[in-house]
């Protein structure tokens, strides 16, 4: 059995998709990561192999954690296959539509674009991420005919962009639908949105159910209707007593690879419980926000205690006088949520510093550490905090950090870091 592949978002778009679906072709398994992770993928995968055409990606996952996700290529063509009949329920035909991908090919709603323009036989246009961040540039770089048939998938990062320039509002008119995930919506945005007039169609998905399982049709959602929508054909939802979102489908992820060996994914019978608690009602489905601990920022899952764990890990190799990193969630107007870390310097705890005398210092060097992760990852906002410690039984009491976090900054952190990127 060949040895996985793996390809990294370093690599051009072009060339990727070329490796990629060479590799499908050959039956492969194939590992699609950003370029900051390489590491961690490779060692999730390390000798693994399926017999079958299928692809590893990045998921928070419903319990915490990163996981590297298995989904056979038969189970993102049968996630196509239940988008095309969904747009055919609204008027539309899957083999008319152009494909439009701003989002990167590791994220499992960046791959689908490219999985329905192979299956419904369309065009796939890529677009970069350097152009999705200047819209301007983008409506002149990209011209979309008034009657366009162009399919879009965006987070809410991505979609505040476009809409805060006249010629972003004006483009994404153009497009036949803009579908909206990653994230939650908020109702400013949605607002926002139904003034300028964009088909906008909220939608629900998870890399361990190949993406979208939801939909609500953009006419509804310029009518004024909330929420997700309706599941797909393929798919089932229900709520658990503890009110978790349960979802039953034939394209649930087998598992993810850990140490080179498949963990296979946790049901309850037939029925994966996701992270997510919801409700449904005759609208459809409606996202309430994350059980596990986990944050949404800028349509990535972060989990904190895995970014403070890898933060920790570089500042001790590079002998930084860093006694103690805490990381909590700060709302962001265009992200959702960012990452907050608060830092004890090693000085707190009566320890010099070796080469870093001041906080500022040392903040400035996990600052720079921090450049290593994903965008999303990323600390947005650095705080001193000298009394900063776990508990007696080395636990971290993030309520009672969130509360002096209030009061040192009377409910909100400076303003002090350069803004990230999504993709």
């Amino acid at each position: 059995m060949p040895s996985p592949l793996l390809l990294t978002s370093a690599v051009p778009a072009d060339r990727l998709v070329a490796q990629l679906e060479q590799a499908w072709r050959e039956g492969r398994l194939v590992g699609l990561c950003s370029a900051q992770e390489q590491g961690l993928l490779s060692a999730a995968v390390a000798g693994s192999g399926t017999g079958v055409p299928s692809v590893v990606v990045g998921s928070g996952g419903s319990a915490g954690g990163r996981r590297w996700c298995l989904q056979p290529l038969a189970h993102l063509e049968a996630s196509a296959a239940a988008t095309g009949l969904w747009l055919q329920s609204i008027g539309l035909d899957p083999s008319a539509t152009l494909q439009l991908d701003p989002l990167p090919l590791h994220h499992v709603s960046g791959l689908l674009p490219l999985v329905r323009s192979r299956l419904w036989g369309t065009p796939w246009r890529w677009l970069p991420p350097e152009l999705m961040r200047k819209p301007t540039e983008l409506a002149a770089a990209i011209p979309l005919p008034a009657a366009s048939r162009a399919l879009l998938s965006l987070v809410p990062t991505q979609l505040e962009r476009l809409l805060a320039v006249p010629e972003g509002c004006a483009w994404l008119r153009r497009c036949a639908l803009v579908w909206i995930g990653g994230g939650a919506l908020s109702a400013r945005l949605s607002e926002r949105a139904r003034a300028a007039e964009i088909p906008l169609a909220p939608c629900y998905g998870a890399t361990e159910t190949a993406a979208m399982v939801t939909a609500l049709s953009p006419d509804r959602f310029l009518e004024g209707a909330s929420g997700s929508g309706q599941a797909l054909a393929d798919v089932e939802l229900r709520i658990d007593p503890g009110g978790a979102l349960m979802v039953r489908t034939p394209r649930l992820s087998p598992g993810s690879f850990q140490a080179g060996r498949l963990q296979p994914l946790e049901r309850r019978g037939s029925w994966w419980r996701s992270g997510d608690g919801a409700r449904l009602g005759p609208a459809g489905l409606e996202i309430l926000g994350r059980l596990d601990g986990a944050i949404s920022s800028g349509g990535e899952t972060v989990f904190p205690e895995q970014v403070e764990a890898r933060l920790l890990g570089w500042a001790r190799a590079e002998d930084l006088p860093l006694a103690h990193l805490l990381l909590l969630a700060s709302p962001d107007p265009l992200w959702g949520q960012r990452l907050l870390a608060l830092v004890r310097h090693a000085e707190a705890d009566g320890a010099d510093g070796p080469a870093i005398g001041s906080v500022d210092g040392l903040i400035a060097r996990c600052r720079s550490l921090a450049q290593r992760l994903p965008p999303a990852q990323r600390p947005q906002h650095w705080l001193a905090c000298p009394d900063l410690a776990p508990n007696a039984l080395g636990k971290w009491e993030r309520r009672r950090w969130r509360q002096w976090l209030h009061q040192s900054c009377d409910g909100g952190p400076r303003a002090d870091d350069a803004a990230a990127e999504v993709g």
